[in-house]
């Protein structure tokens, strides 16, 4: 019989849901510790609640996933560890703060 445990995590205005599931409280627990982001209250560029997640492919290869502001198009990407790539978290610059990037319009017309 396998356990499971739902895990809400609020980003921006927004609530999402997932589930992890193991065949004991010790997978469920590891599980639930990979998705090792903290709940994102808004925007760190324009203080918006208005987020979503986004996921795209570049160069048909690499896998991005991100945290993006609706109102000015910035966003903050997950990382992956390389030991483990089902370890996710928010990238955060040297100081500790979330590594949020400002919509940059010539290199996405590229």
């Amino acid at each position: 019989m396998a356990l499971s445990m739902l895990i809400t995590k609020r980003l921006g205005r927004r609530p999402f849901h997932f589930t992890v599931q193991g065949k004991n409280l010790h997978e469920v627990v590891t599980e639930y510790e990979r998705l090792s982001f903290p709940d994102v209250p808004c925007c760190g560029i324009c203080g918006s609640d208005n987020l979503d997640l986004t996921a795209r492919v570049a160069q048909d290869k690499f896998k991005y996933t991100s945290l993006r502001c609706l109102d000015c198009r910035a966003d903050v990407t997950f990382g992956k560890r390389q030991e483990d790539d089902q370890t996710y978290f928010l990238r955060k610059t040297p100081e500790g703060k979330l590594d949020w990037r400002v919509w940059d319009k010539n290199a996405a017309e590229q």
